[in-house]
């Protein structure tokens, strides 16, 4: 088993491997608020039913949601630069390797997510929306203070996985020539002959991050749960203060004309 496996290597290859950590790490990071931001963006666009850029949003989504990450990782690093060299003699080329890492990565996640957000705003009741319109909030007001705070609860589960499976993702950011952990695992494996002892380090190293991931989006789930804190749906919800300002300034006048009815009755007996 020595001649195939050396433990030792683990050890010796381990701290090579966790320098190398942020890199992965950061892949992570930028693709999820990359993909948050315009993944929000194109749900409200397949919401609405923006004519146009609803099309072009399904199609978008519907072509990365069909396609392997590795192809279109492929397609950000090799076709873009052509593409816009040819088409607006832009040079990106330059561009360190990472960059379309975290374009294509970006993208990845934004289709993804933009489907999860989108299906977490479909499930919060109509009649939300028209109580919103009656009490004289805006579109902006009702996505804002009604809509969003709900879709989050509703769609935290669907990120965490979303994390999770874009971190296992970044395995592949190496086809490139990015060093990240699994980059650094097949260069140690090629330098010592021994591939099994770096990418055991390697899978320490994702089964560990996996299981933190998991943890804390079960922690936020069970912090954010509908119920977790009080039995009221209302009061877990915290009824945003312009609703309730609205219903003060409406409940105030018929308050005061019923104590005033009162008071009435009251000298007239």
């Amino acid at each position: 088993m020595s001649a195939y496996f050396n433990w030792s290597l683990v050890g010796k290859d381990f701290p090579r491997l966790v320098a190398v950590l942020p890199v992965t790490l950061m892949i992570v990071l930028v693709a999820t608020i990359v993909g948050l931001l315009l993944g929000s963006l194109i749900a409200f666009l397949r919401v609405e039913r923006i004519p146009v850029l609803n099309q072009l949003a399904a199609v978008f989504v519907s072509f990365v949601r069909g396609t392997p990450i590795l192809v279109q990782l492929y397609i950000v690093y090799y076709g873009v630069p052509i593409l816009l060299q040819s088409a607006v003699h832009i040079d990106i080329s330059g561009w360190n390797k990472v960059m379309f890492v975290y374009i294509a990565y970006g993208l990845n996640t934004a289709a993804f997510q933009s489907e999860t957000i989108r299906a977490s705003i479909q499930s919060i009741p109509q009649t939300q929306t028209d109580a919103c319109i009656a009490c004289g909030l805006t579109k902006r007001q009702t996505y804002m203070k009604v809509i969003f705070p709900q879709m989050i609860r509703v769609a935290m589960p669907s990120f965490g996985t979303t994390t999770i499976a874009l971190l296992q993702d970044t395995s592949l950011a190496f086809t490139i020539g990015v060093v990240d952990v699994v980059g650094r695992a097949r260069a140690l494996g090629a330098a010592t002959f021994h591939t099994m002892e770096a990418y055991a380090g390697a899978a320490v190293i994702f089964v560990v991050l996996s299981f933190i991931l998991e943890r804390v989006f079960a922690a936020i789930e069970r912090r954010m749960s509908f119920t977790a804190h009080a039995p009221h749906l209302a009061v877990r919800l915290k009824m945003p203060s312009l609703l309730l300002a609205h219903r003060a300034r409406i409940a105030a006048p018929a308050s005061s004309s019923g104590l005033q009815v009162v008071a009435q009755n009251a000298i007239s007996v």
